[in-house]
């Protein structure tokens, strides 16, 4: 599976709110592209099968679109 972060480090790297934050985790865990995990007394999160494929899907359209001077 894909890699683990945790909510806090997930929060600060995307320059989130808490509330924003946890409304895109609950809309990407119903899209299936990532799974909440408990570890212990954390709960991490993870990419799916299906969260590892858009995202290499998504790269691909983004060096797509770059070669065109698009920016996405």
């Amino acid at each position: 599976m894909g890699r683990v972060r945790y909510r806090s480090r997930i929060m600060y790297g995307a320059n989130l709110s808490y509330d924003r934050l946890t409304k895109y985790l609950s809309y990407l865990i119903d899209l299936g592209l990532i799974e909440e995990v408990e570890r212990g007394d954390h709960v991490v999160y993870r990419l799916t099968e299906k969260g590892l494929q858009f995202l290499s899907e998504f790269r691909k359209v983004e060096k797509f679109s770059r070669a065109f001077g698009i920016e996405i």
